[in-house]
């Protein structure tokens, strides 16, 4: 069936858990590629018979012109399901940024994994775009959008993080099970990370 590499490609993004990334399927991903080229090629095959036979290609409606017809709409199907699989990470990929952190290396090693050379310089370049805006605005934007009641939140370190980190020119070590009183904008990148845990109530 004409047009099932790209289906298969969708359905493929469509079956991960909503907001999260699978590893990029660069298999079917070329499979679909190719299958957009034999499509092509079948195209320009029919169409040259056609000018052979001296039949009009714009008017002629016999069997080549509906099969030229049913590889371009072939070729238009898959090429949409390429597109809507690289939109669609990408957008997956922008949204780590203002959830995860605006360095590469904030995002847990599992996700860097699953990102492909290029996903991962879409990520690096889109950090800059909104670092740039924030420190030309002067406002923190990928912090909370509601305001919190209290600027400072109580943590308990649940994860490994490097020794003598410097927070308000003060050098902290965050020992794991460790409780810390930290400001919000402090805490939450690790909060993100999953190596630190807000303590409610």
């Amino acid at each position: 069936m004409y047009g099932r590499k790209g289906y298969q490609l969708v359905k493929d993004f469509a079956s991960g858990e909503k907001g999260q990334l699978k590893p990029f399927n660069s298999k079917l991903f070329d499979e679909t590629i190719e299958e957009c080229e034999q499509n092509h090629h079948l195209i320009q095959s029919l169409i040259r018979k056609m000018q052979q036979e001296g039949l009009d290609v714009q008017n002629n409606r016999n069997a080549d012109h509906y099969g030229a017809l049913v590889h371009h709409l072939s070729l238009i199907r898959n090429k949409r399901c390429l597109m809507a699989y690289v939109h669609n990470r990408a957008h997956i990929v922008r949204d780590l940024a203002w959830r995860v952190g605006l360095e590469l290396l904030d995002l847990p090693p599992e996700i860097q994994e699953k990102l492909t050379t290029l996903e991962k310089e879409y990520f690096k370049n889109h950090s800059v775009a909104i670092k740039s805006y924030m420190g030309k605005v002067g406002i923190e934007l990928n912090v909370d959008m509601v305001p919190p009641k209290d600027p400072y939140i109580k943590v308990r370190v649940v994860g490994d993080i490097d020794e003598g980190i410097v927070i308000n020119d003060k050098t902290t070590n965050f020992a794991r099970h460790s409780m810390h009183f930290l400001k919000r904008t402090d805490a939450e990148p690790y909060i993100a990370r999953g190596q630190m845990e807000e303590l409610t109530g």
